[in-house]
């Protein structure tokens, strides 16, 4: 994962240097995912992941929804092969009536353009894409029978005057859908994304949207910065067209800045990728935010300092919590006090990489800072203990040695890492004391604290065997709650204070931000027999019988399962949450697939906190 995570992090700086780095990537990328079909089950599941988190997101900051739409397609196919055919059925089911619907909106749309003299300007009909349609069934929580706008129509004009005039005359045809008009001409996307979108009550009472744009627009939409290149007829692009790619820019800002590939690559998913807002500073002064954003992002927009220390903030007049979800057009003025500093929680709920990386700045420096001053008391101690100056140590050439042949390089490192607990007090003594002066009295030590050891290690039988932890299989260990990490998972290990090596997925959000030097190199057991509880999320419909499908499904699979809830809703919908006894992740891909494929089920998702 980390090597992985590195790899990303070399592709996209190259990509920030020189534009058709990523071109080519994402060409090779493409031609991956239309032939993958060849290659194993679980590379297929990885390929594909990666292809929808990285991929497609690039492709569409790039502008390129040909093939951003293509990869999210192709991704979901391999991800979600049940559902991807379930769509397929559904749409090819009806094609011949949305065929037949989508050529008499066509015809009444072209007439009445026609009439206002608005002439030479093709329109498109068509079914959205699958990946579009899975996400509204998702985000709904609705059968595909329910999902209402799934045609939608394109239309070509000649000038960005004839746009808005078209606009006009679709809304004269059939009544608006209130709230879903979008000016992306007026405002385009950081992409430069450019259109108008807005969806009408259709004939037959159907929901259809309607994209309007001119030619170059088209282009731009489809083929992204490569178009916008062919525009530019081969000529430099200035500061202004620069300014529509700004997003390249960021890059290299994270690249200084994070210094931890995994948080890096983590960074890119979680602001990179997003839609934007347009926020106002009192002076009116235009912030783009990605959506989502409150007013501590904005606040670290505008200084590292000012966002430490935020005590609250105004939106437009009106103290509103840090919680807060900005949205454009809105005016921010930030309360702040020398006092204050950032609080943990906070990363619980800002939006933007450079807010989570300056928070984790500082509270990793205050972490250190404290694991100084514990690794110097504990090692103190251990001193005192053996009747040794701490002075008569850490000047001596043998402790200078050792720091210079270590990873450490400096004494307060050295003195952290004791605090750690990846150095015990007694390796830095014996740099200066023989052992066989320390065994004796180490010797005694050792039986009073054996029966508290034992103790200890009965605590975590339960996981031992399972995960190796530098070559060993016998270390303490303990799994994270936040992530519940299982067989075949991508895992790291952390070093923590008195719970031994703690276990989590590789991009757990928890230990994204995590001092790297408390990393630990982790696998699994793979001789291991023993069993591991993951927990499912099921949303189907409220119908008789169907909770005894699923449960059918689990335990055909040969998969014991431990606990169970369920409720309705009043949608007609239940939720059923599953704790499964399972071997590996391979297994629990087998009950999600089975499951998917009982008529009813909405969606199966794995659900990683506890």
């Amino acid at each position: 994962e980390q090597k992985q995570a590195e790899n990303f992090r070399k592709m996209l700086m190259a990509m920030a240097k020189d534009i058709r780095v990523i071109l080519i990537k994402i060409a090779d990328r493409l031609h991956n995912m239309r032939t993958l079909v060849a290659m194993p089950e679980d590379r297929q599941v990885v390929i594909a992941q990666e292809t929808l988190d990285i991929y497609a997101p690039i492709a569409n900051r790039l502008g390129i929804q040909e093939m951003k739409v293509e990869f999210e397609d192709l991704s979901l196919k391999y991800l979600k092969p049940d559902v991807w055919l379930s769509i397929d059925k559904e749409i090819k089911k009806h094609k011949s009536e949305r065929d037949k619907y989508i050529s008499e909106a066509k015809n009444t749309v072209g007439k009445k353009l026609e009439e206002q003299n608005i002439k030479d300007c093709p329109i498109y009909g068509r079914i959205k894409h699958y990946y579009s349609i899975y996400r509204k069934m998702e985000r709904q929580k609705i059968p595909f029978g329910e999902v209402c706008d799934i045609m939608a129509f394109r239309i070509i004009v000649q000038s960005v005057q004839q746009c808005y005039e078209t606009l006009g005359c679709i809304h004269a045809l059939w009544r608006p859908v209130p709230g879903r008009f979008r000016d992306f001409i007026a405002m385009p996307k950081i992409n430069n994304y450019q259109s108008l979108h807005t969806t009408v009550i259709g004939p037959g009472g159907h929901r259809v949207e309607f994209q309007i744009r001119t030619h170059q627009m088209h282009d731009i939409a489809e083929h992204g910065i490569a178009a916008h290149w062919k525009y530019k007829e081969g000529k430099l692009i200035n500061d202004k067209d620069e300014m529509k790619f700004k997003w390249l820019r960021r890059l290299l800002e994270w690249q200084n800045e994070i210094s931890d590939s995994a948080e890096f690559l983590e960074t890119i998913k979680l602001d990179l990728f997003a839609d934007d807002v347009y926020i106002f500073t009192p002076n009116g002064e235009l912030r783009e935010l990605p959506r989502g954003s409150v007013p501590l992002d904005f606040a670290y927009s505008i200084h590292t300092d000012l966002g430490h220390s935020t005590l609250g903030a105004k939106v437009n007049g009106k103290i509103v919590p840090l919680r807060y979800q900005l949205h454009s057009g809105d005016t921010v003025e930030i309360l702040s006090g020398k006092a204050k500093h950032p609080h943990k929680d906070w990363l619980q709920f800002v939006k933007t990489s450079r807010a989570k990386a300056k928070i984790r700045q500082f509270l990793r420096q205050e972490e250190k800072e404290k694991s100084k001053l514990l690794g110097q008391d504990m090692l103190e101690k251990a001193c005192s203990r053996y009747k040794i100056n701490l002075n008569r140590i850490l000047k001596s050439n043998e402790f200078d040695e050792f720091v210079k042949k270590s990873s450490y390089g400096n004494e307060g490192s050295v003195l952290s890492a004791i605090g750690y607990g990846k150095i015990s007090p007694i390796q830095i003594i014996e740099l200066i004391v023989p052992k066989d002066q320390l065994q004796i009295e180490v010797g005694e030590k050792q039986e009073d604290k054996k029966s508290v050891l034992d103790k200890i290690v009965k605590r975590f039988t339960r996981v031992k065997g399972l995960v190796k932890v530098s070559g060993y299989s016998d270390m303490l260990v303990s799994f994270g709650k936040c992530c519940n990490p299982v067989p075949g998972d991508s895992i790291v290990g952390y070093v923590t204070r008195g719970r031994g090596v703690s276990i989590h997925v590789a991009d757990c959000p928890r230990v994204v931000g995590m001092d790297p030097d408390r990393r630990v190199e982790v696998l699994w057991d793979l001789r291991s027999e023993a069993r591991h509880i993951a927990r499912i999320r099921i949303i189907c419909v409220d119908r008789p019988g169907l909770l005894s499908r699923i449960t059918d499904a689990i335990t055909n699979e040969n998969v014991n399962i431990a606990g169970a809830a369920v409720h309705t809703l009043e949608d007609k919908t239940a939720v059923n949450n599953f704790d499964i006894e399972i071997k590996d992740i391979a297994q629990l891909r087998n009950v999600i697939k089975a499951i998917e494929r009982i008529k009813g089920v909405i969606s199966v998702e794995r659900v990683r906190s506890a």
